[in-house]
This record gives C-alpha cells, structure tokens and sequence, in this order.
C-alpha cells in the first residue's frame, strides 16, 4: 500500500507521507490557532486563540481572538468564521516554532499606551488654555461708566 499522497497548495505540489501526517479534527476553547487573513499585499498569518462557539441554527461560529501586529502597533482582534467568511482561514497552531513573543507584544501596547497619554495630557493643557484665557467669550464684558 502506499503511504505517500500528493497534495495541490495554490499551485505548489507537495508529497506528503501519510503515516506521519495528521488532521486535526477537533478544536477547544483556549487552543492555539493560526489565522491567515488577506490584507493588500497578499496574506499575513496571526496568531490566535479560540475563545468561543456559537451555535447559530443558519451559521454556527468559531470566535477567536488573534494579535495583528506591526513594527510600531498592536491589537487584539475578534474573527467570527463560518462559512461566510471569505479570504479567512484557521488552522490549529501545533508546531512549536509558532509562537508569541509575550515582551515584544507587552513593549508595543506600552508605547501605545505611552502615546495615548501624552495625547491626553495636551487635551487637557490645551483645556486649561482656554479655560483660563477665553473667558471673554462667556462672561458679559463690562461697559466703563462716566
């Protein structure tokens, strides 16, 4: 019997041994995910967690929260996949070499959080401006009397 199948990706042919091959059939809650998502300049592979079923009658939903990031941002995003979802794809995060870095993604949200503050506190400097110099403009101006 033959062990090996050969399987199509986008073009690229691959022989796979069967025997060491795996299908994961089952998800939970918590697991590691990999989501690939198309952005405009082709696709970009997430790393998510499942967080959540949702057992609709017409369309039942996988929930997963992934981290979409860049040299100077990152997020925290949902994916609601069902069938309707186009151009999206999970799959089961089981290799090791797949993994978050937990500092570089905690150094990112704190210089957002950095930014957020600074932003802040020149709001309220610039409500303080005009607080203190504007008040013409509500209070009734007095007329000198002979």
């Amino acid at each position: 019997m033959n062990e090996k199948t050969i399987i199509e990706v986008n073009g690229v042919k691959l022989e796979v041994d069967m025997r060491y091959a795996r299908r994961i059939e089952e998800i939970r809650i918590g697991d590691k995910v990999k989501v690939l998502i198309k952005n405009y300049g082709g696709f970009a592979v997430h790393p998510g967690i499942v967080c959540g079923f949702e057992p609709f009658k017409e369309l039942p939903t996988i929930v997963v929260a992934y981290v979409d990031q860049d040299w100077s941002k990152a997020e925290v995003k949902f994916l609601h996949y069902n069938s309707g979802v186009k151009e999206t794809e999970i799959v089961a995060a089981a290799d090791e070499d797949f993994h978050v870095d937990r500092d570089a993604l905690f150094a990112r949200f704190d210089r957002q959080i950095e930014t957020k503050r600074r932003e802040i506190e020149t709001i309220e400097e610039q409500r303080r401006y005009f607080e203190t110099n504007f008040r013409a403009f509500w209070q009734k101006v007095e007329t000198a009397t002979a």
